[in-house]
C-alpha cells in the first residue's frame, strides 16, 4: 500500500503537481494537512486499490482551480468551514454530485441541496476555561462573553479567521447587525491581549496565566492531549459548551466537493461515497477528534468524555450567507487592532 503525498506551492499559477488521467488514482487539493487525511486515504486505498495523491494548500485553492481551469488535475477538494466550501462552489469550480449512497449517509443538514458539497464531520466552537480560575457554571452562552466580568480574561485568535467569522455569522443570524456589533465590541474589550496565534496558542496562554478563557474548536483538545509538549496545556483547561440564548452550540463542518474538471470522476465518486460510510466516518472521527455525521456512528471516547451538547439548528447554507456582513462588522470594530 502506498500513499502519495505532495506538499506543493500555494500560488494559483503554480504548475499542476498531481497526476492526470491515470487509472487507479484520485487527486485531492486539501486545506487539511495530509497527515490528518492519511488514515482515511490509506483505508480507501486498501479497500479499493485506488491510489490517493494529496496536494496540501495553506491558501489560494479557489484561485488555483480558476487558473488551472479544465486542465486542473484535482478531482476533489477537502476543506473545513462552511464559508470555504461555499466559496469553492460560488467560484464555479465544482460540479453537482448525485449519489444515493451519499444521500443516505449524510443528513440533509450537512450537504448542499444541489449536491455541490458534502459534509463529513462536524466540530463545535467552544470555550476552553482554566480549571483553577474559572467555575464551569460561569460560562453559559456566547452572548455572555461580552459581559464586563470577563474584562482582561479572554484570549482568541484573529477575529478574521474563518472559524471566528463563522461564529460571528451565527451570532448575526440570531441577533442582527446592531447586537452583533455591540457583542464584538464587548468581546474585544474583554481581551487579555491582541488576537494572535491559533486555537492551541490560546490554551497555552491560559496555562501560562495570561488569560482565563478562550475560544477554540473541540478537536484541538484531542490533538493537544496526544502531544507530549501540549498535553500539560490541555490538562489545565475544561471544555465548555456555551449556547446561543435562543439556540444551541455553534457547529461547523469539514467537507468535500468534486471539481468541475475531475479527470478521474469515477474514482472521485468512489472516494466520496467511501468517506461517507460508517467505517470511514469513525476513522475520521477517531483520527481527528471530530463528530461524525453518518447515522449510527459515534465520536471517539475521548471526545464523548468532554460532555454532550445541543447543536445550534441554524442551517449551514444560511450561515454562509452571513459571512460577508459578519466580516464587515469584525473589521468595523477593528477587532484585531
Amino acid at each position: 500500500m502506498r500513499l502519495a503525498v505532495s506538499a506543493i506551492a500555494l500560488a494559483a499559477v503554480a504548475a499542476p503537481a498531481l497526476a492526470q488521467d491515470q487509472s487507479g488514482e484520485v487527486n485531492l487539493y486539501s486545506y487539511r494537512q495530509p497527515e490528518l487525511l492519511a488514515p482515511l486515504t490509506e483505508a480507501f486505498t486498501e479497500a479499493t486499490g485506488i491510489e490517493v495523491n494529496v496536494a496540501y494548500l495553506e491558501d489560494g485553492m479557489v484561485e488555483r482551480l480558476q487558473a488551472e481551469g479544465d486542465r486542473s488535475p484535482a478531482d476533489l477538494v477537502f476543506t473545513v468551514d462552511i464559508s470555504r466550501l461555499s466559496a469553492v462552489v460560488d467560484a464555479g469550480v465544482t460540479q453537482a454530485v448525485e449519489s444515493d449512497v451519499l444521500s443516505q449517509n449524510i443528513p440533509s443538514t450537512y450537504h448542499d441541496p444541489d449536491g455541490h458539497w458534502w459534509g463529513l464531520t462536524t466540530r463545535a466552537r467552544i470555550v476552553y476555561a482554566s480549571k483553577d480560575r474559572v467555575d464551569p457554571s460561569e460560562v453559559t452562552s456566547y452572548e455572555d462573553l461580552a459581559d464586563p466580568k470577563w474584562e482582561g480574561r479572554i484570549c482568541t485568535r484573529s477575529g478574521t479567521h474563518p472559524y471566528n467569522v463563522a461564529l460571528a455569522s451565527a451570532f448575526l443570524a440570531h441577533h442582527g447587525a446592531e447586537e452583533t456589533k455591540t457583542w464584538l465590541e464587548g468581546l474585544k474589550s474583554n481581551l487579555a491581549r491582541k488576537p494572535q496565534g491559533n486555537d492551541r496558542a490560546q490554551v497555552k496562554a491560559i496555562w501560562a496565566g495570561e488569560c482565563d478563557i478562550s475560544l477554540g474548536n473541540t478537536y484541538y483538545m484531542g490533538q493537544m492531549l496526544n502531544d507530549d509538549e501540549q498535553k500539560e496545556w490541555a490538562e489545565s483547561v475544561n471544555v465548555l459548551f456555551p449556547e446561543f440564548e435562543d439556540g444551541g452550540t455553534h457547529v461547523n463542518i469539514s467537507g468535500v466537493a468534486m471539481t468541475k474538471s475531475a479527470p478521474n470522476r469515477e474514482n472521485a465518486l468512489k472516494m466520496m461515497e467511501f468517506l461517507s460510510s460508517p467505517e470511514a466516518q469513525e476513522i475520521y472521527a477517531h483520527a481527528n477528534y471530530e463528530y461524525p455525521v453518518a447515522p449510527g456512528t459515534e465520536a471517539d471516547e475521548l471526545v464523548e468524555s468532554w460532555g454532550s451538547f445541543e447543536a445550534d439548528e441554524l442551517n449551514l447554507m444560511e450561515l454562509a450567507g452571513y459571512r460577508g456582513e459578519a466580516l464587515r462588522l469584525i473589521e468595523e470594530v477593528d477587532f484585531d487592532g
